[in-house]
């Protein structure tokens, strides 16, 4: 019970709803009273000029006149006066000389006796207008002067009527105005009892303290979690994003209100977030980052609020998954040549032991200088490190499939122009694609790296770019599938089974992009490698010497 008489602990909808009422009662008795005292004021000034025109009608009376030069102007002048207040209800009409002495009275026995009042500016030539208290009590009266034909002042007329008249009339009005005020409160109860059911669903029965509270925790938890949410209306438009989301998607400050496509995001990313279907951690990429998307439609009581999206950063573990994948393969690769040279040292031995020395000298140095040729023209070609090992790893692994993988005898590249995470997803991901693709053809099949340093100009001059090309014998792209061989999800490969497809372009293109590089494509190549060139340009931040 105490709880209930509480009012801090009324439901938001109640305190409104009460608010309302005591704002609209207090409104209602300020009304009332002003519009009590406006009409009394405006009945005291009505009666004031009612009571003039009635004292100046009977003072311009002849009857009047001639009465007042008469001996005994009373016999005249009382019946004329008693009618004329009857047929005006006013209180009193009291015709009098100039010496206050009274010809006509309500009260006969008065008669003869001075008037109590005022009358100086009437014989003045004037008009008293005044509240005053005479032998009928406090009244509102008018003395106007009675003139001659030759214009003097020859007698005065005072008309009045009390102010207890004033305020039955004024009384009269008084239940119209407590009937307004009654149904002007009713209409406003029931706005109120709406605008409170309104607000108690809006609000769920809670209070201010409890809405407080619950805005608080929640704002802390959307700031606090470590992954970016984003809540959009039905219309799509953003109406809330965290901070977590606001870094991941870089948005600017004018975010809110908008659409996902009107925020620079890439086209395949919006689409995907702004449809109505939902999406299971979806890789989408962003000018800079790869992102995880989550998006669920959100409802409450069946209806339909909008869609939640979740998004989770793994650009870093999808760069560390391609330099794992390539340590991975290189291992596969040199646990391959491992088995492959245990094979050739047995044919070797064999051949020792069949006494056919010269044969067995001819068969391992051909293939030791296959494998030295291909280590000395990378080292010494490439002396980035990183790369380097990468381009072994790609060869025995492309050896393993039956692809050749040649670096071109031109190529330079020299050490610490790059970064090397950079270096791994751009060649690394050329390499793999372009294996495919010669894996994929009846032979030969080669691929070719190539890898030079050039200058270009741009608008700040000229600069030094690092340029990685790869070139294949496979079939070849088409100007459709070219133009689109950088879009994220795109891909020759049919196999559904597989992870990941349509990803490895998407990450080169990235990559160029956040290092304010370019990437080219054309579907077909030249002989020898007459399948596709993918051909990566890389701004280098030091100066380059040659």
């Amino acid at each position: 019970m105490r709880r209930r008489m509480d009012p801090r602990r009324w439901s938001l909808a109640w305190q409104v709803f009460t608010l309302q009422l005591v704002v609209v009662a207090v409104v209602l008795l300020a009304g009332g009273a002003a519009a009590y005292l406006q009409a009394r004021q405006s009945s005291q000034e009505s009666t004031r000029s009612r009571v003039l025109a009635v004292a100046r009608a009977v003072a311009a009376t002849p009857e009047v006149r001639a009465a007042l030069t008469t001996p005994d102007p009373s016999t005249v002048l009382q019946p004329l006066a008693e009618q004329v207040r009857r047929d005006t209800a006013t209180d009193f009409v009291v015709v009098m000389g100039t010496d206050r002495t009274r010809y006509s009275h309500p009260n006969p026995s008065l008669i003869g006796q001075p008037f109590i009042g005022h009358i100086d500016a009437a014989l003045a030539g004037g008009v008293v207008l005044e509240t005053y208290t005479g032998t009928l009590g406090p009244s509102e009266r008018a003395v106007v002067p009675v003139r001659s034909d030759a214009g003097t002042v020859v007698g005065l007329v005072s008309v009045g009527v009390s102010r207890g008249t004033v305020s039955r009339a004024l009384a009269q009005q008084v239940p119209r105005l407590l009937g307004a005020g009654a149904v002007a409160l009713s209409l406003a109860a029931f706005g109120a009892v709406l605008v409170a059911r309104r607000l108690r669903r809006q609000t769920h029965g809670l209070g201010p303290a409890e809405l407080g509270r619950m805005y608080e925790f929640y704002d802390a938890v959307l700031h606090a979690v470590r992954e970016g949410l984003v809540l959009l209306d039905p219309h799509g438009r953003l109406v809330l994003a965290n901070d977590e989301a606001r870094r991941l998607l870089d948005l600017g400050p004018d975010w809110e209100g908008r659409r996902l496509d009107e925020l620079g995001l890439p086209a395949p990313m919006a689409a995907s977030l702004t449809g109505g279907s939902t999406v299971e951690d979806a890789i989408q990429l962003t000018a800079n980052r790869v992102l995880v998307v989550n998006r669920a439609p959100a409802r409450w009581k069946g209806r339909e609020l909008g869609a939640v999206v979740t998004l989770r950063d793994h650009t870093d573990l999808q760069a560390l998954t391609g330099e794992l994948n390539s340590a991975r393969g290189l291992a596969e690769a040199l646990r391959s040549q491992a088995h492959e040279a245990a094979n050739r040292l047995h044919s070797v031995i064999s051949l020792i032991e069949l006494g056919r020395t010269d044969q067995a000298l001819d068969f391992a140095t051909v293939e030791l200088a296959a494998a030295q040729r291909l280590t000395d023209l990378v080292v010494g070609a490439v002396d980035e490190p990183v790369l380097a090992a990468l381009l072994l790893g790609k060869a025995a692994e492309a050896n393993e499939r039956g692809v050749e993988l040649e670096v071109d005898a031109a190529t330079s590249v020299p050490e610490g122009l790059l970064p090397a995470r950079d270096v791994v997803t751009v060649v690394g991901n050329l390499l793999d694609n372009a294996i495919d693709a010669a894996a994929s053809t009846p032979g030969p099949r080669r691929v070719r790296f190539s890898g030079w340093v050039e200058d270009a100009r741009t608008e700040g001059g000229i600069e030094s770019v690092v340029v990685l090309q790869v070139s294949d014998t496979g079939p070849g792209l088409s100007d459709e599938t070219a133009a689109r061989a950088f879009t994220r999800g795109w891909s020759t490969k049919t196999d559904q089974r597989l992870a990941g497809h349509g990803l490895g372009l998407a990450l080169v293109g990235q990559t160029a992009r956040r290092n304010n590089g370019t990437v080219e494509v054309r579907g077909t190549g030249e002989a020898p490698y007459p399948g596709a060139v993918f051909t990566v340009r890389l701004p280098v931040a030091v100066e380059v010497a040659r």
